[in-house]
């Protein structure tokens, strides 16, 4: 059974034009991977998020693959600089082509 797909995004509170930040996200999501089976013997289909990428004002910062080992609700941390205040945009991508998207405003100081 599917857990309701929600994404939550954790950024700093402030930071000035040009700093690096740390950029948290977490997408509760099942991530079956194909491998196990059901009470009936017969195997799950495959059900992962397989892409995800976050962009700042249009500009890509991460584009990352995501593998059948990858856990249950993926989270993802790293940084990204921020040269000015702008939009970042967050976008999982799934298995059965569902996209779910996220869209965070960040004000630098």
């Amino acid at each position: 059974m599917m857990t309701e797909v929600r994404p939550r995004i954790r950024l700093p509170r402030s930071a000035s034009a040009g700093d690096s930040i740390v950029v948290k996200t977490l997408i509760n999501h099942d991530m079956e991977s194909g491998q196990r089976r059901n009470s009936a013997g017969e195997t799950i289909p495959r059900q992962i998020i397989n892409r995800f990428t976050c962009e700042f004002n249009g500009v890509m910062v991460l584009d990352a693959a995501l593998e059948p080992a990858i856990s249950a609700n993926p989270y993802m941390e790293f940084e990204a600089v921020v040269p000015e205040s702008g939009d970042f945009v967050f976008t999982w991508y799934d298995d059965n082509g569902e996209v779910y998207t996220a869209t965070e405003t960040f004000e630098v100081s």
